[in-house]
């Protein structure tokens, strides 16, 4: 049984003719000489490289389809009839008091200066991709005012057009740089921060220095890798000179704008696009050291890492090294990952997925642990959408994660809010939405929540924000629903014993305990009167 449909896909806009397909190639069981289209060898075969990637790039984002044999609903929650722990405050375990707004959701992370979340997820990296910079401001209102981080992704800076460098090659100006920390620093009430990342690219420019001259920013990131691929981050231009300008700033951009036959290709039509490459980074112990070292000098009170899907090994390397160093955020993202610009077939075929990888990084702290070293705080990445995962996350790698780090998820709230907002404005809005009203006040249902508590200036937040707050406090409530149907009052005291595997085969890879054996001592010895 193949775990993935290959060969077509709504994400590369391709198709197969016919109804039935080779399981393993994907290609119809019988290929017509004279076919017009349109799976991916069929679309290869004239438009070449462009199918690697999903599109239409800029107005996407892509998840990968592949079927993994174990994933996060593969494990199910405990619901309790007896105990309320980890009640804040005054509040007592009665059925007064333990009801399930009183769960507290917040949680923090770092290893001595804390950074405290009303919600206990952030955004994946937003950087230099054409739908982040085109969503950034509802994005980041949206966090800033629902409380949590929000990660500036790698190459800000090196692909802004209003870049400018100083006599050292370093970065002078980047005026979309500014925009996006400024965006969500203006609504920032003391929950969450912004993260700028840095991978190769952006260490040569000087992107540390920049944002921490100018912006005083107290974190920094730095980046290994993702989940949804396992080469440097990539976007696409359509226009030659802009092609240019950015291979001349030191990037990898193929085809190469600067040979002639792709210039008369690109002249032709019959190129239509180039792609902006980021370098791969290469990792050792005594360079990552020295650059958390070098950061911290420079003024940094926080040091995160970001990491992807890689093997055992590399896993070990971040979670050892990151002790080491006292990072205050190891973000571990497993694959498949979601993106809107990285290789197709890479999305599906590489990496570590998620609910493996987070059971090898929570077996690798123990183990640290027992040899005396403190971990860092964790959080994990990888294909997260609701809050049911979200508290299966938390309690499979209690206690030390703390958060989910969420992509797409926390992307298409903002991006819904922005078209619900201009739907309006056209006068145009879909009967999907229409259903609900014809006013923010009547479709959004923390509209007034915000205007309440902004007053003025609501004109000032995107309704992609009031989408974002909005998905926020879903995720926030139904995750108290869920806690309080366990009798966990607060996140600290969620442990693994909270969550159990539906299937033999899930609680070999987790550890966790099977359906079948979970809480059977406690209930034979109820059972033997004792």
């Amino acid at each position: 049984m193949n775990l993935r449909r290959p060969n077509a896909s709504s994400a590369t806009g391709t198709f197969n003719r016919a109804k039935n397909v080779v399981p393993m190639s994907g290609l119809c069981v019988d290929c017509i000489d004279g076919c017009r289209g349109g799976c991916e060898v069929w679309l290869s075969s004239f438009r070449g490289r462009e199918v690697l990637y999903p599109g239409p790039f800029g107005t996407i984002t892509a998840g990968a389809d592949k079927d993994y044999p174990l994933d996060y609903s593969h494990i199910n929650i405990h619901g309790y009839a007896v105990g309320a722990e980890g009640m804040m405050g005054n509040l007592q375990p009665n059925p007064d008091d333990a009801i399930f707004p009183n769960v507290d959701v917040q949680t923090e992370y770092g290893w001595d200066k804390k950074v405290k979340l009303k919600v206990p997820v952030f955004t994946g990296a937003l950087g230099s991709t054409e739908i982040a910079r085109a969503n950034w401001e509802h994005f980041a209102v949206g966090a800033a005012i629902s409380g949590v981080t929000i990660v500036c992704g790698e190459n800000v800076c090196g692909i802004d057009p209003g870049l400018e460098l100083n006599k050292d090659g370093k970065v002078k100006s980047s005026p979309d740089m500014d925009r996006r920390i400024n965006s969500y620093r203006r609504f920032h009430e003391g929950f969450g921060e912004i993260l700028v990342q840095m991978n190769v690219e952006d260490t040569r420019l000087g992107v540390a220095e920049y944002v921490l001259e100018k912006h005083h920013l107290d974190t920094i990131e730095l980046k290994w890798g993702q989940g949804a691929k396992c080469i440097g981050g990539e976007i696409k231009v359509k226009e030659i000179e802009r092609a240019k300008v950015l291979r001349d700033r030191g990037y990898l951009v193929t085809p190469d704008p600067t040979q002639h036959d792709i210039q008369m290709s690109y002249k032709d039509g019959g190129i239509k696009e180039f792609e902006r490459h980021s370098r791969l980074g290469f990792v050792t112990r005594e360079g990552f050291m020295g650059e958390v070292e070098r950061l911290r000098k420079l003024g940094f009170e926080r040091i995160t890492l970001k990491t992807g899907a890689y093997s055992m090994a590399e896993l070990a390397m971040a979670l050892r090294w990151g002790s080491e160093a006292k990072l205050d955020l190891l973000t571990i993202d497993g694959a498949p990952g979601g993106t809107g610009m990285s290789p197709w077939p890479m999305m599906n075929e590489w990496g570590i997925p998620t609910l493996y990888l987070q059971s090898l990084a929570y077996e690798f702290a123990e183990k640290l642990k027992a040899q005396g070293l403190r971990i860092p705080d964790l959080a994990i990445a990888g294909g997260f959408s609701n809050e049911a995962d979200v508290y299966k996350a938390i309690a499979l790698g209690a206690p030390n994660f703390k958060a989910v780090c969420m992509g797409r998820a926390l992307m298409i709230p903002a991006m819904v809010g922005k078209n619900i907002e201009k739907w309006m404005k056209d006068g145009n809005l879909p009967k999907t939405v229409s259903r609900y009203g014809d006013s923010p006040e009547e479709i959004f249902t923390n509209y007034e929540e915000v205007r309440d508590k902004y007053g003025d200036d609501i004109k000032h937040i995107p309704l992609g924000a009031i989408g974002f707050l909005t998905f926020s406090h879903k995720l926030q409530v139904g995750l108290q629903q869920l806690m309080a149907g366990s009798r966990r009052f607060s996140l600290p005291v969620i442990s693994r014993k909270d969550i159990f595997a539906l299937t033999e085969e899930a609680a070999k890879v987790t550890g966790l305990a099977y359906v079948m054996d979970s809480y059977r001592k406690e209930a034979e010895a109820i059972l033997e009167g004792k």
